[in-house]
């Protein structure tokens, strides 16, 4: 399990593929602040060509993308791939269950975001489960490597 765990990942293969898959990542927590490491990172993503679905109740638009208040009110006609969160450790849970709710396929707590009962939440429902590092991260890292599309 996860107790004690600061970050947990699959292989770089099974990254790979998981990036290379995704089209679609919901940030939870993305904030339209330039300060914020959430701006960055979605843009990051967004340059690289991921659709981005902003999640933040406190914002209408962000990186050109309307927002939404939460991932269950989310249209039912945007297809979550992965479910990029940027929220306290003890938000997590109920974001795990939402991202359930909604057919995620890959929750992703951002770096230093670990949450023990969210992995389990999100993991025995049979969601990939990344926690404790950054996708951007992650993806300049394989990408740099130069292996698959990641």
């Amino acid at each position: 399990m996860v107790d004690g765990v600061n970050a947990v990942a699959p292989e770089d293969r099974e990254l790979r593929t998981l990036l290379g898959e995704a089209h679609t990542i919901a940030v939870v927590g993305l904030s339209s602040k330039p300060d914020r490491p959430s701006l960055s990172v979605a843009a990051y993503l967004q340059e690289r060509g991921y659709r981005i679905v902003p999640v933040n109740p406190r914002e209408t638009e962000v990186l050109g993308e309307p927002a939404y208040p939460s991932l269950r009110e989310l249209p039912e006609s945007i297809a979550i791939d992965v479910v990029d969160v940027f929220r306290r450790a003890e938000d997590t849970p109920d974001i795990a269950r939402d991202a359930v709710a909604i057919g995620a396929k890959v929750l992703w707590l951002q770096d230093g975001i670990v949450n023990e009962e969210a992995y389990r939440i999100a993991s025995e429902a049979g969601l990939e489960v990344i926690m404790g590092v950054c996708i951007r991260q992650i993806d300049q890292r394989l990408h740099r490597e130069g292996e698959g599309n990641a």
